[in-house]
């Protein structure tokens, strides 16, 4: 019995050593064991968003998972995705350990970071014109939007926009062009010979085109309508990637580029000019016009040629230029022939020959600035009778310039009608007073000869200067005279002092200016 107990004892023993030793061999060759080495941390915990997803034998094998994960949700999505992945690792020295397989781990990996999208960008395009930016869905809406800005005026959709890349730009910038069908087909046709035209075949084609005349057109064939369209803005079109909500409706993005809104422009003031022709020109109520301008304090504010004047003008965000060709038949006026006369002064002109207009046919090239024309071309023409010019002879000597002839004073009396301020003066005041001490210094008021310088009546002491330009002025109630009749004088010469003798209330001095003998009022003709 003794020696049954000590067999089972060996057997024991001997059982428990094989057990160990298989132990110890499945480590080695079984892989989802990691062996026991004297190296540190030899197993690890892998932490994914606080989620534990598996256990690795080494640290870059966690790492190398994610990545799998990551790009296995993105390939899920033709769109960008944002995926929070906090990735973490818990090492530990062990002697026999179990790991995870890969696969199962990237399973754990896809499951976690799916449920933790930041957010999915879409592959969008960002419209810039100008200033202006407007994001869109894909290709198609921004094609849809160009092309709505260019079919306001192509009415028979002849005019195509596509997209291409900027040759000009070193980032992936998309711009415009545009073309009709028919330059499509030209275009791809011109391709196709060029590639069956080769060496001094092609350069001879090229050569008789070039040298080939151009015939002249008749009325007929002209094609009228619209001939060209392009846009008046700089347009980028960029590719990237938004989030949803950052992506304008196409429809929305099409009413707010076309459709007009107010800007401010300058209109500079022209011959012949009124304030009420300006409003109605320019489309903008008087009282508006008024508002928008400090320089006008109502209706009858004076505007001169050169004046600048702001007006507001409907714009859209995207313009459009286009050409268009016109027939049509008008009655039209010849230029004026203008003969100079170096004798004479620039105010001085006279009509030699009335004019007559003429009539005739014509096709005329127009350009437009979306509803505005800018430019007109008459290109080709044909008179049914010719205009009669007018024909005006004009001076060109500068005219000479009036000054007030005292320094200081004060108005006291104006040109045109009074009541008779003392006893045998007139009604009419023919010319313009001011108040000033008896002894001031009286200057010429323009250069020229004295005709007069003495006694006058009612004006007392008087002097009457003749100017070059064939007026007159006169100075009277004075009490010196300095200059006599015949003497030549310049502008701002002392000619007498001022003072109080004829039909006077009070020293001053009364100033006229004659023009072809008659009187005008002097303070419209002073610099």
């Amino acid at each position: 019995m003794r020696h049954i107990t000590r067999y089972y004892k060996r057997l024991n023993i001997k059982n428990l050593k094989i057990a160990i030793l298989a132990v110890i061999v499945s480590a080695f060759f079984l892989p989802s064991y990691v062996a026991f080495e004297k190296t540190g941390n030899n197993m690890f915990r892998v932490i994914l968003n606080d989620v534990e997803v598996g256990v690795v034998g080494n640290e870059e094998e966690a790492e190398s998972y994610v990545l799998e994960a990551r790009r296995r949700i993105a390939k899920e999505s033709e769109e960008l995705v944002l995926v929070k992945a906090d990735i973490a690792t818990q090492g530990e020295e062990v002697l026999l350990g179990k790991v995870d397989a890969g696969d199962t781990i990237i399973d754990r990996m896809v499951s976690v970071l799916s449920g933790d999208v930041v957010e999915t960008l879409h592959r969008s395009y960002v419209v810039k014109i100008n200033e202006y930016m407007v994001n869109l869905a894909d290709k198609a809406d921004v094609l849809k939007l160009l092309q709505a800005a260019l079919d306001k005026y192509d009415t028979t959709g002849n005019y195509q926009v596509e997209l291409h890349p900027d040759p000009a730009r070193e980032l992936t910038v998309l711009t415009t062009q545009i073309a009709t069908k028919e330059e499509a087909i030209k275009e791809a046709e011109a391709q196709e010979t060029l590639s069956m035209e080769a060496g001094i075949q092609a350069d001879l084609t090229r050569m008789f085109e070039e040298v080939e005349p151009a015939l002249e057109k008749d009325f007929e064939d002209y094609e009228l309508g619209l001939i060209s369209i392009s846009y008046g803005d700089k347009i980028e079109v960029v590719e990237a990637y938004l989030d949803e909500e950052e992506i304008t409706d196409v429809d929305s993005a099409i009413l707010e580029v076309t459709q007009d809104e107010e800007k401010s422009d300058v209109y500079e003031v022209v011959s012949g000019d009124t304030l009420s022709e300006i409003s109605i020109k320019v489309n903008i109520p008087m009282d508006k016009l008024i508002e928008m301008n400090d320089s006008l304090e109502d209706e009858n504010s004076m505007i001169r040629v050169g004046d600048e004047l702001i007006i507001t003008v409907p714009e859209p965000k995207l313009a459009v230029i286009h050409q268009e060709e016109a027939y049509y038949e008008e009655d039209y006026e010849a230029e004026v022939i203008y003969i100079d006369n170096d004798d004479w002064y620039t105010t001085e002109k006279v009509t030699r020959q009335e004019p007559s207009a003429g009539h005739r046919k014509v096709i005329a090239l127009s350009t437009f600035e979306n509803d505005k024309e800018i430019a007109r071309e008459i290109i080709k023409e044909e008179v049914t009778y010719e205009a009669v010019p007018k024909i005006v002879e004009r001076g060109t000597k500068i005219p000479p310039t009036y000054i007030k002839p005292i320094s200081g004073g004060r108005l006291s009396s104006g040109f045109g009608r009074r009541s008779r301020p003392t006893r045998g003066a007139s009604t009419y005041h023919k010319g313009v007073d001011w108040a000033i001490p008896t002894g001031s210094s009286v200057v010429a008021s323009c250069g020229g000869t004295v005709a007069r310088a003495g006694w006058g009546s009612g004006y007392g002491y008087v002097v009457y200067i003749n100017h070059p330009d064939g007026r007159q002025t006169r100075y009277g109630h004075l009490s010196k005279v300095l200059v006599s009749a015949g003497q030549k004088v310049t502008q701002g010469q002392r000619i007498a002092l001022s003072g109080n003798t004829g039909v006077s209330t009070g020293p001053h001095l009364h100033f006229e200016i004659l023009i072809g003998g008659s009187q005008v009022n002097p303070l419209q003709y002073l610099n």
